[in-house]
């Protein structure tokens, strides 16, 4: 595994400019992935800073070790930055906060890419999904063992697919007569439920469905509200915090969660006064957001449905 074999970071130059590390004496990358984002952040600290750099897939960990291995004021941490609260050792550091974190909540290329990871539905492999290849629950499970109900409620929300109950309906009737075992085979089930018309254009049928799997498997949206509350608790005043999605309901949360941060008053819009003593937070860096240009896309067609926003610690009262 080389770190070619990763992804091109996605808005890097976007990123730097929100989060100038120049200015930053600790930062955070909670999605390592194979560690170009974190290579521009690390090539532009000044001495004396540190850089810690969080991912779930021990692959990663590995392949962005070495990528960055030059750089003594890095630091990988093996898990999920869900937990990022528990699993940076600032104190160790001197320090109270981060002054530039960023989450990329994208699947690297190099998931996408290994066959064995079973991630996508152009490369034949077994059933899997899993960022974090210690965990239990597997695609394999989900599509072997999930209710048909739920498999519906899943592609429908996470997927957003307009044919949800019909590839539902397929997949449970398919895995009667055997199992499904491989990103193949679902894929050519997926295929066979959307009616033909509805094939002819637009990316491949499986991807939507593909697409909530995944999620479901790593529990991508379930506490992602509260993952970027708590990125935003860890802040310095005057840090940034930087997340790039690449669907619209991750979008949504963050988008959401940064109103929220924005504006934290509960206070019926009516009354005169705020009496609920909530403050705000933060204020929005991006008022919409970011995405990639037209050059990038070419260059890297999976920027296409990226989404890049941002906000600025002004009060630490979280």
């Amino acid at each position: 595994m080389t770190e070619s074999s990763y992804h091109t970071p996605i808005m890097l130059q976007q990123v730097l400019e929100l989060i100038k590390p120049e200015r930053c004496a600790i930062t955070v990358d909670g999605t390592l992935g194979g560690g170009g984002h974190s290579e521009g952040i690390l090539e532009r600290l000044p001495q004396g800073a540190h850089h810690f750099g969080i991912d779930r897939d021990s692959d990663a960990i590995e392949a962005a070790s070495k990528r960055l291995e030059g750089f003594k004021n890095f630091h990988a941490i093996h898990g999920n930055f869900f937990d990022m609260k528990q699993l940076l050792p600032l104190n160790e550091y001197g320090a109270s906060g981060a002054d530039g974190i960023l989450l990329d909540l994208g699947v690297s290329s190099h998931q996408l890419d290994d066959g064995s990871r079973g991630f996508s539905y152009g490369i034949d492999a077994p059933l899997d999904m899993r960022m974090d290849r210690s965990s239990p629950l597997s695609a394999h499970e989900v599509v072997n063992r999930y209710p048909e109900k739920r498999l519906y409620e899943i592609i429908r929300d996470y997927g957003e697919e307009r044919f949800a109950s019909r590839i539902a309906r397929f997949i449970a009737a398919a895995r009667e007569k055997a199992p499904i075992e491989t990103t193949a085979e679902l894929a050519e089930i997926i295929k066979s439920a959307i009616p033909a018309a509805n094939r002819r254009e637009g990316p491949h049928p499986a991807r939507r469905t593909f697409q909530a799997i995944r999620i479901e498997v790593n529990s991508e949206l379930s506490g992602l509200a509260e993952a970027v509350k708590d990125a935003a608790s860890l802040l310095n005043p005057e840090g940034v915090l930087c997340v790039i999605t690449f669907h619209s309901l991750e979008d949504r949360i963050v988008k959401n969660v940064f109103k929220e941060l924005k504006n934290p008053c509960t206070c019926p819009p009516s009354s005169p006064i705020c009496v609920c003593g909530r403050k705000p937070i933060a204020d929005i860096l991006t008022g919409k957001p970011i995405v990639a240009d037209e050059n990038e896309v070419i260059l890297n067609p999976r920027a296409r449905s990226a989404k890049l926003r941002a906000i600025v610690k002004t009060h630490n009262n979280m």
